[in-house]
């Protein structure tokens, strides 16, 4: 059985990491290379590199800020935005990713989440899965970095995705984003009920019982936070401490 897993998220715009809420109002909140290293540093268990800009601007992900961010990493390392073929995976993963999210490229032509676990392995492989609440109380899919909407059920489509051969799921929630209110519990647990394989836990990440919750409630293999550690709230190393005095057995660190 796999440890619950502490994710952090790096998004990056112009070659800085950056923060905003419900996937506006941006700030810039520093070098991805230099919090990535913190953040290691202090724990966590993979980290998130996401460039957000690439797809809408219709450019491949910045490879030189990957590689060098690869090369002060230990931990397992995931790269997303602007991949818009199978062909660009590779380069990706040359540059030193672990694995590789796709979300605008997986709902223009789905055979990319096949052909890519093909050619790497599905343990590369990750769709990432952009859902906000309709006020019919379904969960809608975006692309392009929230801001285009799609017709799919976000439950349904990270299902499809994984029978595509997706071997894990980054679920997002653009209502919860940036919030720190908690994540939204009932989808995670609606597609980790509806799926087979890892559900990372994103948006919404406040306090060390979020995590915990998302853990427990939501039933999620993983936790992706951002913005508390970019603000100095907490730190990884203190939030695995809480979560272990609840029993959560998330990998220790010194």
């Amino acid at each position: 059985m796999l440890k619950p897993r502490v994710v952090v998220c790096l998004d990056v715009k112009d070659g800085r990491v950056v923060k905003g809420t419900n996937f506006v109002g941006l700030r810039d909140v520093g070098d991805p290379v230099e919090l990535a290293t913190r953040y290691e540093s202090e724990g966590a268990d993979e980290v998130v590199f996401l460039d957000i800009s690439a797809t809408r601007e219709e450019r491949g992900t910045l490879l030189d800020i990957v590689r060098r961010t690869a090369e002060v990493l230990f931990v397992p390392l995931t790269v997303g935005g602007g991949v818009r073929s199978v062909d660009d995976i590779g380069p990706l993963l040359r540059a030193g990713a672990d694995k590789i999210s796709l979300n605008s490229a997986a709902v223009r032509d789905p055979s990319i989440l096949t052909e890519g676990a093909k050619r790497y392995g599905r343990q590369c492989v990750v769709a990432s899965i952009d859902a906000a609440r309709e006020p019919d109380g379904i969960w809608r899919h975006y692309t392009h970095g929230g801001k285009t909407r799609t017709d799919l059920d976000a439950v349904e489509w990270a299902g499809r995705c994984a029978d595509l051969g997706a071997g894990e799921i980054l679920l997002t929630s653009i209502d919860r984003d940036g919030v720190r209110g908690g994540y939204d519990l009932e989808l995670t647990r609606a597609v980790a009920a509806r799926v087979s394989v890892p559900v990372v836990a994103s948006g919404g990440a406040g306090e060390a019982s979020h995590l915990r919750d998302a853990f427990t409630d939501g039933h999620a293999s993983a936790a992706l936070l951002a913005g508390i550690l970019h603000d100095g709230l907490t730190t990884v190393g203190e939030l695995k401490t809480a979560l272990r005095g609840w029993g959560v057995d998330v990998r220790w660190t010194a």
